[in-house]
């Protein structure tokens, strides 16, 4: 069976629920919406009508085939393995961590926001607060990790030789070989600016002022309203909503959780700024609170200081003193890529290597001037969350558009070999467990062809 798995359509899985709810100019036309309504049911999943419809659009989208019934029914498929992985992922007792999903909804979140223009963009668009938006992608992230964690329990052993590598690749027919067009490996170290010690001062003052308002009478929330340069929360006076533990950062949670309900903290600092908070109330092992951030202003001066230190950084790496991965590593502020060499990632392929009408526009045209192997002068530019920050760009290698062969894209083809093997595998798995839960299908749905294949 040719599955459409869940991952051929990572490039919208993040914006799922955020897009069932934006503007208008995002929504599907009034006439292509049918009756929402319950049309699979896996164990304790269930499938509505509304999720394979915007599947369907999705993936219709993203491939840009032709609509049909036949791809229809492939995608309703997939929805049904997916919803298997989780049933057997709860027989299994198989789980992911709290912070593990906290973690990947801020990747996503700023991920977001790098596309738009910033969190506050972000918030404009879909007319949602952070937190709003965090709370509609928490059970969609924390199923999706879960179905991942499942597919490596079933994939763990399966591997690929080269002998196998190469006959994959002389199976493809000649006329039906992948054509490349221009790639580069781009890395990149990171400086964030530090905030000077004068500018800190300033916003600890003004959250110690804000403090003794609150104490002497005024309200808590209404100073957020006035104050907080939190977007996500200000307009709500504040309020974060419950969290469990682990789920904020330390600083924060560690102040919140020293609190009676109604307390008022010291100020604290965090990695976001300073906070003022008031504990809302507990609820067994989760917490809501109520907090005021004022972020202190970055100085020009504090720019040219990290700056002049990745200068001293690139110098190193030029003189051979250090790799670019190692200076990565022990220099750079970015925790997505510092691990990885200072490599970036393709969310497409998951790869290194980015097609160059890929590469974000802000990188496009520094490494535009750059050879393979130069590195670039520091350059300023906005994290996605919103921090001013310096950094070196690596452009390591580059490639010239072509059709695939061994030579060159070697690693791409072993990745699409394992991918196959491991899709088999998956397929076997699903044949064997399908009748370990209790699945019930809408007749419309029961003579897709798909699912019989799956069935068999």
């Amino acid at each position: 069976m040719k599955k459409i798995h869940q991952y051929a359509l990572s490039a919208f899985a993040a914006l799922c629920l955020i897009v069932s709810s934006a503007p208008a100019q995002a929504q599907v036309p009034a006439q292509q919406v049918q009756v929402d309504g319950i049309i699979a049911k896996v164990d304790n999943h269930v499938i509505l009508r509304s999720d394979l419809e915007f599947g369907y659009l999705q993936y219709l989208t993203q491939s840009k085939q032709q609509p049909s019934e036949e791809l229809k029914c492939q995608v309703f498929s997939s929805l049904l393995q997916d919803k298997l992985l989780l049933a057997r992922a709860e027989i299994d007792s198989i789980t992911v961590e709290d912070g593990m999903v906290a973690s990947e909804l801020d990747d996503r979140i700023n991920y977001l926001a790098s596309q738009v223009g910033g969190t506050e963009r972000l918030e404009q668009y879909y007319n949602k607060s952070l937190r709003q938006l965090k709370d509609e992608l928490r059970k969609t992230v924390r199923e999706q990790l879960l179905m991942e964690r499942m597919q490596r329990e079933i994939t763990s052993k399966v591997a690929v030789t080269p002998k196998e590598i190469k006959k994959y690749f002389n199976n493809i027919p000649k006329d039906s070989l992948p054509y490349f067009s221009t790639e580069v490996e781009i890395g990149q170290i990171v400086n964030i600016a530090e905030i000077g010690r004068e500018q800190k001062q300033e916003a600890r003052q003004k959250l110690e002022e804000l403090r003794k308002r609150i104490v002497a009478g005024e309200d808590f929330a209404t100073l957020a309203k006035q104050y907080s340069q939190d977007p996500g929360s200000a307009q709500d006076g504040g309020v974060l909503g419950f969290f469990k533990k682990k789920e904020l950062v330390p600083e924060y949670e560690a102040a919140a959780l020293r609190l009676e309900p109604g307390g008022i903290s010291n100020v604290i600092e965090s990695q976001f700024g300073f906070h003022l908070i008031q504990l809302i109330e507990r609820r067994g092992q989760e917490f809501n609170t109520r907090h005021i951030l004022i972020k202190p202003a970055t100085a020009t001066v504090d720019i040219a200081a990290a700056s002049a230190e990745l200068d001293s950084v690139r110098n190193l790496i030029m003189s051979d003193s250090l790799t670019f991965a190692q200076a990565a590593k022990e220099h750079s502020d970015d925790t997505n890529t510092k691990d990885n060499g200072g490599m970036l990632t393709s969310r497409a392929t998951g790869t290194t290597y980015i097609p160059m009408d890929q590469v974000d526009p802000a990188i496009f045209f520094v490494i535009d001037t750059l050879e393979v192997g130069e590195i670039s002068r520091p350059v300023a530019y906005t994290t996605p969350d919103g921090k001013d920050a310096v950094r070196i760009l690596y452009l390591k290698s580059k490639t010239q558009p072509h059709l695939a062969n061994l030579t060159d894209d070697y690693q791409k083809i072993a990745n699409a070999a394992l991918a196959e093997r491991r899709s088999k595998a998956v397929n076997e798995w699903f044949k064997k467990n399908i009748s370990t839960v209790y699945i019930e299908v809408d007749p419309e749905y029961q003579d897709c062809s798909g699912l019989q294949q799956l069935t068999q």
